[in-house]
C-alpha cells in the first residue's frame, strides 16, 4: 500500500460512519453526528482525486477530480496532519451521550482511525509507520502510477481518455514530489536499506528502458480507447508525453536513487533508522489492532509453527514424504514435475485458467455457510511484468463503489515455479471467495451500514478474515485432494511464521539471510518467492504480523460464540457479521459476543 493506499485506508474508515440520510430523524444527535462524517468525507474525498476515483465518485461535481493526481509533497504531508486533527478534534467534542449503540460505534472506530492517523507523521515526520520509506521496491508513483492509470482510470469517452492524459502529464509533479519527500526524510535518516534501492532502481529502468509508443502507459490508454471506440489520436498525443514530459521526471529519480544508494545504514529492519524501536511499536499495533508486544508474537509464531507443522507432517507421511523435516518435504513436493505449471505463456495462461475453475467451484459452495452472496464480479490477472520484481506474490484490488470496475485479483507469475499446484486453491480461497473478494463485495452491498463504512480497511480484520475464509473452504471440502490440504496447512505454516520473522528482522536485529532461510526452511516456500516475501516485511514493518493474529482472533469470536450457544449457533448468522464492514480486532471480538448474547 502506497502512500495514496494509506490515506484511502485512513479515509475510509473516516468516513465509516457516513449513513444513509433516511436513517436518522432530522435534529437528533445521530443525524449530527451523521452530518459532521458527512462533511468529513466531503472534505477527504475533495482533497484526493485518485480516492475519488477508486471509488466512482469523479463524476457530477466531481468530473474535475478525474483530471487530477493526489498531491504528494511536504505541503501536503502537512496538510493531511492537520486535516486529520481538525476532523479529530470536532469528533472528538461530538458528546456520545444520546446516540444510538450503532451511531456510538461508528464514532469509536472513526476516533480510532483518525488518532491512527495522527501518530506516524506526530511522532515521527513519516507517512506511516508501517512504510516508513517514501521511495522503495514497493512504494512511490514509480510504482503506482502507471499501475493506478491502467486498472484504476476507467475510459469509456473521451473526456475520460482526455483524463488520462492530462494525468499521465501529472506523474512527473508526483514523480518530482516524491524524491522532495524522501530527500527530506533522508536528510534525518529515513532511507530504505541498499538492496531495497537496487530492486526500485531495477524497476524504474525497466519502466523509462521501454520505448515511448510501446510502454505501458501509452498502451493502455490506446487498448482501451480503441475497445469503447472512443476516436482521437490518443497514441502520439501520450507518447509525447511520456518522451517530453515522463521520462525526463524518471531519469531524474533514478539519478536521486543513486545517488540514495550510497548513503543508506547497514542492517535490513526499520531498528536502523531513528526511533526505530518506537516505529516498529507503533506499526505492529496498527498493522494488528492489538496491543500484543513483538516478544508475544514472536512467541505466538514459533507455538504456531510447531502446531501447524505436526499437522502437515501426518499428511505428507501418508503421501509417502517421510525424509527430511516438514520444510523440507514440502521443499520436494514443490519441485516435482507433477506440480508444476511451464514457465512459459501457455504455463501461465494454464496457471490462470485453473484459478477461475477454483472460483467457480467455490461459488457452488457458498450458500452452504453464507446467507447472502454478492454478486459483484472478481478478474484474475497476472501481476504487471514491469513491477513484478519488487510486487507481492498475490494481492487483492476491490472493485469500484459504483460498479464501473470489477474487483481484481492480482497474482506473480515471474516464475511459475513459485505455485505448485497444490498450493493454490488456497491462495485462490484467500484472494478471492470466501476471502477478500466475498468480505469486502459484502461490506460494500451491505444495506445495513453507511456509505464509506464499506470501504473501511483495517489490515488485521481484513487478513485475518481471509485465512479463516481458508479454513471455512476446508469445512466445506474445497480442498479435493490431501496435497490440496497441505497447500492450505502450508498457507497457514506460512503466515505463522511471518510472525517470527517480522520480528525477528525488526526487533532482534535478524538480516535478510537470514529471515530467508527461516522461511524457506521452515515452509518449504521456494527462495525466490520467500526473499521477495522477507523484502515486503523488511519495508512494511508489521505488516505480515496482521494475517494470524486476525486469523486467531476471528477462530475466538466463532469459538466463543459456539460455546455460549451450543446448538442454537448458526454459522450463517455468525457470518453475517460481515455486513457491519471493517473495524479493529478487539471491536469485532466485542461485537460477536455482544450479537450472540
Amino acid at each position: 500500500m502506497d502512500r495514496r493506499h494509506f490515506l484511502y485506508g485512513t479515509a475510509a474508515s473516516v468516513g465509516a460512519a457516513l449513513a444513509p440520510s433516511h436513517a436518522f430523524a432530522q435534529g437528533t444527535p445521530d443525524a449530527r453526528l451523521n452530518a459532521l462524517f458527512g462533511r468529513i468525507f466531503d472534505d477527504t474525498v475533495d482533497s484526493n482525486p485518485e480516492f475519488a476515483t477508486g471509488l466512482g465518485l469523479d463524476k457530477g461535481a466531481r468530473a474535475k477530480l478525474k483530471y487530477q493526481l493526489d498531491g504528494n509533497g511536504l505541503a501536503e504531508r502537512a496538510e493531511d496532519l492537520a486535516r486529520t486533527r481538525r476532523w479529530l478534534a470536532e469528533v472528538e467534542r461530538f458528546p456520545v451521550a444520546g446516540l444510538s449503540p450503532a451511531q456510538a460505534l461508528n464514532r469509536e472506530i472513526v476516533l480510532y482511525s483518525l488518532r491512527n492517523g495522527t501518530v506516524a507523521p506526530t511522532r515521527f515526520e513519516l507517512d506511516s509507520a508501517i512504510r516508513p520509506y517514501r521511495i522503495f521496491q514497493q512504494g512511490g508513483a514509480y510504482f503506482s502510477t502507471p499501475d493506478f492509470l491502467n486498472d484504476t482510470h476507467t475510459i469509456e469517452t473521451q473526456t475520460d481518455a482526455e483524463a488520462y492524459l492530462s494525468r499521465l502529464g501529472q506523474f512527473a509533479r508526483v514523480l518530482d514530489e516524491d524524491v522532495q519527500v524522501q530527500r527530506a526524510d533522508a536528510a534525518r535518516g529515513y532511507v530504505a536499506p541498499a538492496w531495497s534501492l537496487d530492486l526500485t532502481l531495477g524497476q524504474m529502468k525497466k519502466l523509462r528502458s521501454q520505448p515511448a509508443a510501446e510502454s505501458t502507459m501509452v498502451r493502455s490508454l490506446v487498448t482501451r480507447a480503441k475497445a469503447k471506440n472512443v476516436a482521437g489520436d490518443w497514441g502520439p498525443r501520450a507518447t509525447r508525453t511520456v518522451e517530453t514530459v515522463v521520462y525526463p521526471a524518471l531519469d531524474r529519480q533514478i539519478a536521486f536513487v543513486q545517488q540514495l544508494r550510497g548513503k543508506t545504514q547497514e542492517g535490513d529492519g526499520v531498528w536502523r533508522v531513528p526511533q526505530g524501536d518506537a516505529i516498529y511499536a507503533v506499526a505492529l499495533a496498527q498493522a494488528t489492532t492489538t496491543d500484543f508486544t513483538p516478544e508475544q508474537v514472536h512467541q505466538m509464531g514459533l507455538e504456531q509453527v510447531a502446531s501447524i507443522s505436526a499437522e502437515l507432517d501426518k499428511i505428507l507421511r501418508a503421501e509417502g514424504l517421510t525424509q527430511g523435516s516438514v520444510g523440507q518435504r514440502l521443499a520436494q513436493l514443490n519441485k516435482r514435475p507433477d506440480q508444476l505449471y511451464a514457465d512459459t505463456p501457455e504455463g501461465r495462461a494454464q496457471l490462470l485458467a485453473s484459478l477461475n475453475e477454483g472460483v467457480r467451484d467455490m461459488k457452488g459452495r457458498l450458500p452452504r455457510v453464507f446467507a447472502e452472496i454478492p454478486a459483484t464480479p472478481l478478474e484474475i490477472r497476472a501481476v504487471p511484468v514491469e513491477i513484478q520484481d519488487g510486487a507481492s506474490n498475490g494481492y487483492y484490488r476491490r472493485a469500484s463503489l459504483d460498479g464501473s470496475r470489477p474487483a481484481i485479483y492480482y497474482i506473480n507469475l515471474k516464475d511459475t515455479g513459485d505455485w505448485p499446484k497444490y498450493t493454490l486453491p488456497a491462495l485462490t480461497y484467500h484472494e478471492g471467495d470466501p476471502g477478500h473478494h466475498l468480505q469486502i463485495s459484502t461490506a460494500q452491498t451491505s444495506a445495513d451500514i453507511p456509505t464509506l463504512r464499506k470501504i473501511g480497511f483495517f489490515g488485521a480484520y481484513s487478513e485475518g478474515w481471509a485465512l479463516y475464509a481458508e479454513e471455512v473452504a476446508d469445512e466445506l471440502g474445497a480442498y479435493k485432494t490431501p496435497l490440496e490440504r497441505a497447500g492450505y496447512l502450508q498457507s497457514f505454516l506460512f503466515r505463522a511464521a511471518r510472525l517470527v520473522v517480522d520480528t525477528g528482522i525488526h526487533t532482534k536485529r535478524w538480516d535478510r539471510a537470514r529471515a530467508t532461510r527461516y522461511l524457506v526452511e521452515t515452509t518449504g516456500f521456494a527462495e525466490p518467492r520467500s526473499q521477495r516475501e522477507v523484502e515486503r516485511y523488511c519495508t512494511q514493518p508489521g505488516q505480515a504480523c496482521s494475517y494470524k493474529v486476525g486469523h486467531m482472533a476471528w477462530v475466538r469470536a466463532r469459538q466463543a460464540a459456539q460455546k455460549r450457544l451450543g446448538d442454537r449457533f448458526d454459522i450463517k448468522r455468525f457470518h453475517a457479521v460481515l455486513k457491519d464492514g471493517a473495524m479493529p480486532l478487539s471491536i469485532m471480538e466485542r461485537l460477536v459476543a455482544e450479537r450472540m448474547a
